[in-house]
């Protein structure tokens, strides 16, 4: 059996902005940044979009993103899904994400006992978070 190591990529209208949101709300560091104007032949219009940015968040869980050259929808067939050890971690990361979003699925204890919910966040990502049983 093969193993695989799976990172979420999202294509952003402004990755950059979009990055330091998910570093503020859920806690962690931009690992690295590569821009359109490192490569030989990038336009002056394009130099300083973001060709791969890796980001670290809530205890090293890598993201990547990138500008997209064309416009990106707000509504995804997606979710990232994030499973913390305590309540108040994941009710403090849920809240987080809700600054310019709405909830989708209000953040409260769960039938099966754990605390769950879901937030869009303003970029229209749609997130889950759940504090692990």
């Amino acid at each position: 059996m093969m193993v695989a190591k799976l990172t979420p990529y999202i294509s952003s209208e402004d990755a950059r902005t979009q990055a330091e949101f998910y570093k503020d709300s859920l806690g962690g560091e931009i690992l690295s940044v590569m821009t359109f104007g490192q490569v030989q032949g990038t336009t002056e219009a394009n130099k300083d979009k973001i060709m791969h940015l890796v980001l670290s968040v809530a205890g090293g869980n890598e993201i990547f993103l990138s500008d997209s050259f064309v416009p990106v929808s707000g509504e995804r067939s997606i979710a990232m899904a994030l499973a913390y050890d305590t309540e108040d971690a994941a009710r403090e990361a849920f809240t987080n994400l809700l600054e310019g979003g709405q909830v989708k699925f209000p953040f409260e204890q769960q039938a099966w006992g754990s605390y769950y919910g879901e937030a869009v966040d303003k970029f229209g990502v749609t997130w889950q978070i759940v504090k692990q049983m």
